[in-house]
């Protein structure tokens, strides 16, 4: 019999946390958020390794409590008006295996109350990394229309993220996929309720989710010059 990785306590916690986001209260039920939060999101990244490997070898999903998949609780407020300590989502990255950080192409799992997602893409890439995917789409136009008219593509995603204005310096204004070139994210995402995030089937839901969008993936691993 499958079991549900996520319980609704799963999320009562985070609901808790955003009422109670300090750390006084956090380090009083960090033993509660590692029960109910933290050890089921690294069994869950721990399992679905060997099903999101089906679909490339060269995704990671390292369960390891810190340095893994897993993103940290703790929010960075060094450069944030807002000083709250803790996230109130919990999350984790399954990026290509020479991915050094969360700008790199992955797939990725985002489990906050009322707003449950997967994703697959590159969110916010560096300079570099972005002029390599607008030359790839700019020289390959014939791939990138293969990848975002792929039936099942095409029926489950629209691309999200940031755009520029206008057309990026050096491109032509009359390439046919200009609307692309101008964007700043390649990601598209997959919306969950709660209660199938805690449905035992919940697992299969997510990885078809990968699946679906691993042309997507395909096509940005390869303008990167990386295996897929």
């Amino acid at each position: 019999m499958k079991k549900s990785h996520f319980q609704p306590s799963f999320f009562k916690f985070l609901r808790d946390l955003k009422k109670n986001n300090n750390r006084l209260w956090f380090q009083a039920n960090k033993e509660r958020y590692e029960l109910e939060v933290r050890n089921p999101l690294l069994d869950f990244i721990g399992e679905v390794g060997p099903h999101l490997r089906k679909i490339s070898k060269n995704i990671v999903a390292d369960n390891s409590p810190t340095g893994g998949s897993m993103f940290r609780i703790y929010r960075d407020t060094r450069f944030s008006k807002d000083k709250t300590p803790y996230k109130t989502a919990a999350s984790a990255q399954f990026r290509h295996t020479q991915g050094k950080d969360v700008h790199a192409p992955g797939f990725y799992l985002h489990l906050e109350p009322g707003e449950v997602f997967s994703g697959a893409g590159i969110w916010h890439p560096e300079p570099p990394t972005l002029a390599q995917i607008r030359d790839s789409i700019f020289s390959h136009p014939a791939k990138w229309k293969a990848v975002l008219q792929e039936k099942n593509f095409k029926k489950n995603f629209e691309m999200e993220g940031e755009k520029l204005v206008r057309p990026p310096k050096g491109y032509d204004p009359a390439h046919p996929f200009i609307e692309d070139l101008k964007r700043k994210d390649y990601f598209v995402g997959t919306q969950f309720s709660e209660k199938e995030a805690c449905s035992p089937d919940f697992m299969e839901r997510f990885v078809e989710s990968c699946r679906i969008a691993s042309p997507l993936m395909e096509f940005l691993v390869s303008a990167l010059n990386l295996p897929w």
